[in-house]
């Protein structure tokens, strides 16, 4: 079937975070909220109908995994991106962030420190320091709107750590690791014995001919030295739905991070999740593959508004995810006042740059995952308030 990812869909009604948080989260409802990681896309036809069809059963008991579940999730690997994954190895997570915050608690020691990439994913910071280890930063380098890891101070910081927590595509620079910069990572990480988990779930939002590796598929001893979380939330817009894919190096380390929410009681999914996700792995390739040019074409329209409209703020079109990095350091403003003149001046609702690297002035992220109308009248106000300061 064509999808329509023009359409403007009202969301206002179904207690989206991304809206109705905005009064908490910026001061205001009057902004035009482009934070939050979801998309403004209803999701596949074929993952809204089997929900449809769930939800008229009428009942929604504890709720049985059956091996399909996991066999969705390995075809999909398999089909996209060359990993045939071993599915004794494979468990059930409430997401990738609640992944990551059990491997700093289960596989680090008290006092321990783990390692990050900044600018990254916010979560990875909180992550860490919610079980009071202590956060290693390896700062990327930056020429000229070129982001690149800082190789001697990567393996500098990695003889400190306990825990490499690696984002693979990156959020927030849209990077799509080459084989030889992620194969030279796995490799440090192996001669200073340091354990990894690596971040998959924008591993399905690629562009511009790019190819994602799984990290786990380099070799047979990278494989035995990293933990991967994968998840279709990103890629089809369920989030809400909270549920994800482990994959273990071995069967310890699984039995470990079983017994770990075994004893909370959380082991199933909700009703609901499981049939989505099986359903989104088996039926959903038509709607990304519409899906994916549209975003693509959402990154041409801001690099070139701003080139020809802003050329104080700078950006670039990511290889990965849906979320645009801007430089607006040329505006020459504080982070607080950058952090106020987008809510106040543009009305825009965007995450703070400093979030992802707390050193780090003058950026912001951008959520592209909207129609274009919305893109354009965000732009817009941009525009007025970058000429009115």
């Amino acid at each position: 079937m064509k999808y329509d990812f023009d359409q403007i869909v009202d969301r206002s009604g179904n207690h989206a975070a991304k809206y109705d948080e905005r009064k908490k989260k910026f001061g205001t409802d009057d902004v035009i909220p482009l934070w939050i990681a979801d998309m403004d896309f209803k999701t596949a036809q074929p993952i809204i109908d089997a929900l449809t069809a769930r939800a008229q059963e009428g009942i929604w008991g504890y709720t049985a995994r059956p091996d399909s579940y996991f066999e969705a999730i390995r075809g999909w690997q398999k089909r996209r991106n060359g990993w045939d994954i071993d599915p004794k190895l494979m468990s059930y997570s409430l997401g990738v962030v609640q992944t990551i915050s059990a491997m700093v608690k289960l596989f680090t020691p008290e006092g321990g420190s783990v390692l990050i990439q900044t600018p990254v994913y916010s979560e990875f910071y909180d992550m860490a320091e919610a079980w009071n280890r202590k956060v290693l930063e390896n700062r990327f380098q930056e020429h000229d709107g070129v982001w690149q890891v800082d190789w001697e101070d990567f393996e500098a910081k990695l003889q400190e750590a306990d825990l490499f927590l690696l984002c693979n595509p990156h959020n927030p620079l849209g990077i799509v690791w080459e084989e030889a910069d992620l194969r030279r990572m796995m490799e440090l990480c192996l001669k200073h014995h340091v354990l990894v988990m690596s971040d998959e779930i924008h591993s399905d939002l690629i562009f511009h001919g790019k190819k994602h590796i799984p990290t786990a598929t380099l070799s047979p001893e990278i494989a035995a030295n990293v933990v991967t979380g994968i998840s279709g939330t990103k890629t089809f817009n369920l989030a809400g739905l909270q549920a994800s894919t482990v994959v273990f190096p071995d069967a310890h380390k699984k039995q470990v991070f079983d017994h770990y929410w075994q004893c909370m009681d959380i082991h199933r999914n909700n009703a609901f999740s499981l049939t989505a996700m099986e359903t989104a792995f088996t039926q959903g390739e038509e709607w990304l593959e519409q899906l994916l040019p549209y975003l693509s074409a959402n990154f041409d329209f801001v690099v070139d508004y701003c080139r020809v409209h802003i050329p104080q703020i700078k950006t670039y079109a990511p290889d990965a995810t849906y979320l645009m990095w801007l430089d607006c350091r040329e505006l020459g403003l504080s982070n607080q006042e950058l952090h106020d003149f987008m809510i106040q001046k543009a009305k825009l609702g965007l995450n703070d740059g400093c979030s992802f690297d707390r050193q780090l002035s003058g950026f912001m992220r951008l959520n592209a995952a909207c129609p274009r109308a919305t893109l354009e009248k965000a732009m817009a106000q941009l525009e007025a308030a970058v000429k009115a300061l």
